[in-house]
């Protein structure tokens, strides 16, 4: 298997804008398995629209060592290169004094060579010491390239090329990319793009942005990958019988794809629709509402009374509702935007959801589900948001949280019957069987 990891120094050194424009400049001629390490939904949508295949997160804080290997070989089984994109910078991970949930501990795991992206803006030998200081850190971490950036001019080209050659003797440069504020995707307030409100267009300039590196170099680098890995699905597999409502559109985004194959392996047929462009309820055994932004889109979901009766219906009926963040929000009573403004939902619960501008996350998330008719003991996720839900007195929690926010004084998961809302994404993997709640509760209520 061919890989190579994309990280950087930091956040905001750029790597989001180059990891995307060497993905579309190799999907023109290889197949492109793309990933994103940690807990992130915004960046594999642009990979998706680079590659034309859908993109994968791997997260140690998340997923075992061995799920992760079984992700990555079934999911790259066909592809011709893996490009992982890392996350903030190379060891930054779940704690102070280990690398569990960072780029290196992936790249480790895979055997998987690293290309650092450096921000060397007014840097010349201080670059050096920045690589160096990097490779020195953590000598099982392969770093085998790097990528300078936001280089100003051809002397400031020419000094670190004199900086490379002296001090980092060795170590292949892929490309010197330009200072260029209009090529790249910039530090985005995660919600301004989607994966329906973004086109091919803007995936293009990343294209031009990445122009002076190396693509052959890279494809050497890669081949020097150890990874031997199985193409076996990494899901339980059976034979529900059973159809699942999962409404997918820019307020409702924010999906693991692994979530939705493993409704898919467990027999359930997944039925998507768009509740914002008017959509009806379709007909189904349960329903799955992903994050996203409800807010944003809270008057035409209010148009949708087909939508927000057709959940009530089925929370009523004690079949399975889960509802992740966006999805919670919108099982709620009502939905007060920044302006003020209050919209009706879907009322399965008697809660309120307020957005505040105040940020929750993000964080790792570890409870414990208690009296949960969809999930058993631990559980691992991850909370990012800025509303606050509001429940009524007398509320019925169904998950304890160890580490992490919730909803409400370390409690997280309104539940009425079999409906569970919480501000904790689940990745599927995280579970030996994420589906078996779902599929027995919407069996029993058959």
């Amino acid at each position: 298997m061919r890989g190579v990891v994309i990280a950087g120094t930091g956040s905001g050194v750029g790597k989001t804008s180059i990891a995307t424009g060497l993905m579309s400049r190799l999907a023109k001629k290889y197949r492109v398995q793309a990933f994103k390490c940690g807990p992130d939904f915004i960046d594999p949508m642009y990979h998706q629209a680079a590659t034309g295949r859908p993109s994968r997160n791997l997260d140690s804080f998340l997923l075992s060592d061995d799920r992760i290997r079984s992700l990555v070989g079934w999911a790259a089984q066909d592809a011709d290169i893996c490009v992982i994109e890392g996350v903030r910078g190379l060891y930054e991970g779940f704690s102070g004094d280990g690398d569990l949930g960072s780029t290196a501990y992936i790249a480790k795991l895979l055997g998987f060579p690293v290309v650092l992206v450096v921000n060397a803006g007014s840097l010349n030998r201080s670059a050096a010491a920045v690589v160096n200081g990097f490779r020195a850190f953590d000598p099982q971490v392969n770093i085998a390239g790097v990528i300078l950036n936001n280089v100003s001019g051809q002397q400031h080209s020419d000094k670190l090329d004199t900086v490379m050659e002296t001090y980092c003797p060795g170590l292949s440069v892929l490309g010197k990319v330009r200072k260029d504020r209009e090529h790249t995707l910039g530090q985005r307030y995660l919600g301004l793009k989607t994966l329906h409100s973004f086109s091919r267009g803007e995936i293009e300039p990343l294209e031009t942005l990445t122009d002076p590196i190396d693509l052959d170099l890279l494809m050497g680098l890669a081949e020097k990958c150890t990874a031997e890995l199985s193409a076996a699905s990494p899901f339980v597999q059976r034979r529900a019988g059973l159809k699942a409502a999962v409404p997918v559109d820019d307020a409702y985004c924010f999906y693991y794809r692994e979530n939705l194959e493993c409704l898919a392996a467990s027999g359930v047929q997944v039925q998507q629709f768009r509740p914002v462009d008017g959509d009806p309820f379709p007909d189904a055994d349960l329903a799955y509402l992903g994050g996203g932004y409800p807010e944003l889109y809270a008057e035409q979901i209010a148009r949708n009374s087909d939508f927000r009766e057709g959940l009530k219906q089925l929370a009523a009926e004690g079949r399975p509702v889960l509802g992740e963040c966006g999805g919670l929000m919108t099982l709620c009573r009502t939905i007060t935007d920044r302006d003020g403004r209050s919209f009706p939902m879907a009322g399965v619960f008697d809660a309120e959801a307020r957005m505040t501008g105040v940020r929750h996350g993000p964080t790792y998330v570890m409870a414990e589900a208690v009296d949960n008719p969809l999930f058993k003991g631990a559980v691992r996720g991850h909370e990012y948001h800025y509303s606050d839900v509001i429940p009524a007195d007398g509320a019925h929690f169904v998950f304890d949280v160890k580490r992490g926010l919730g909803i409400q004084r370390k409690r997280d998961g309104l539940c009425v019957r079999n409906a569970v809302g919480t501000y904790m994404h689940q990745h599927a993997l995280s579970a030996d069987d994420w589906a078996a709640g779902l599929v027995a509760a919407a069996q029993q209520a058959l």
